[in-house]
């Protein structure tokens, strides 16, 4: 059976729930219909970035087109029925329903306007296709962050670290973010006061590093060191860079909190908290109102 089955092969397993011509709640039909795919309670426990699990995701997603089709009607909001449409695309099709094959039947309301539809099953959903082309944007945003920051100066570096640190709301309502000086910044290259008094202070040290460097143990002792000259117990060491099993291995064995930052995850949490980035276009996913038409 299919470990983990795509939108469309939900469809053949949905109608023989139906068969019976009882209405049936859309979550008892999602749930045997990935029994009878065969997925699994590690595969039921996956979820897309809205939080649903993905499993149910794409059976929803196949009672919908099966709705739309003609294949099942919806007489009251979250349940289906089987129509006889629906009983003759299941005897027509046992081994398997496509989205092209939808096509043959005479659905109330139009098939969604897909030409020439492939002969292999789409593998993701709308809104996981969606989800997928944001997370390929946002990865080459990514890289592209990590190049602008290389490129830069030491001083810029260092002042886009203490914004994010910021924007992440560390500095508090009346909090302040500071660089030290270069010449004789301790190994500390900046601090951020997370209240008006400085009595809560966090420690920072960036370092703008190749992008396939490595930073290792002792790098990390050397912040340590800086942290403990400042009676300091709390620090971030955020680079362009990476970090060895050993760095980070020592950085949570310290009593001193230690948070390392490398390179990607400096980038997401940049492209997270809106800082060197802009918003270019807002895509808003849309649904009926079941609630309007009650």
């Amino acid at each position: 059976m299919t470990v983990d089955p795509t939108w469309d092969q939900y469809m053949a397993p949905a109608l023989p729930v139906l068969l019976d011509g009882e209405v049936h709640r859309a979550r008892d039909i999602c749930t045997s219909a990935a029994d009878l795919l065969g997925v699994s309670a590690e595969k039921r426990l996956e979820t897309i970035p809205s939080g649903q699990q993905r499993y149910r995701n794409r059976a929803n997603w196949a009672l919908s087109y099966l709705y739309r089709a003609g294949a099942a009607e919806r007489p009251v909001r979250g349940h289906y029925r089987i129509t006889d449409a629906g009983r003759k695309l299941c005897a027509d099709h046992p081994d398997g329903i496509k989205e092209k094959d939808l096509a043959s039947l005479d659905g109330p309301v139009p098939n969604p306007p897909v030409v020439d539809p492939p002969d292999e099953p789409t593998e993701l959903d709308p809104v996981e296709q969606v989800s997928l082309g944001v997370e390929r944007l946002h990865s080459a945003v990514a890289t592209d962050l990590l190049n602008r920051l290389h490129a830069n100066e030491p001083v810029f570096f260092e002042q886009a670290v203490l914004d994010l640190i910021m924007a992440m709301g560390y500095g508090g309502a009346e909090g302040t973010a500071s660089r030290t000086q270069l010449s004789n910044d301790g190994g500390i290259d900046g601090i951020v006061d997370q209240d008006a008094l400085g009595l809560s202070r966090i420690y920072v040290q960036a370092k703008r590093f190749a992008l396939d460097a490595t930073i290792h143990r002792p790098t990390i002792q050397a912040f340590v060191g800086a942290l403990h000259g400042n009676q300091a117990n709390q620090g971030v060491f955020i680079t362009t860079a990476r970090f060895s099993s050993g760095a980070r291995a020592y950085a949570d064995s310290v009593p001193t909190r230690v948070v390392l930052i490398d390179g990607p995850r400096l980038a997401s949490l940049m492209i997270r908290y809106s800082v060197g980035v802009q918003v270019n276009q807002t895509v808003h996913i849309v649904e009926v109102d079941e609630d309007f038409f009650e």
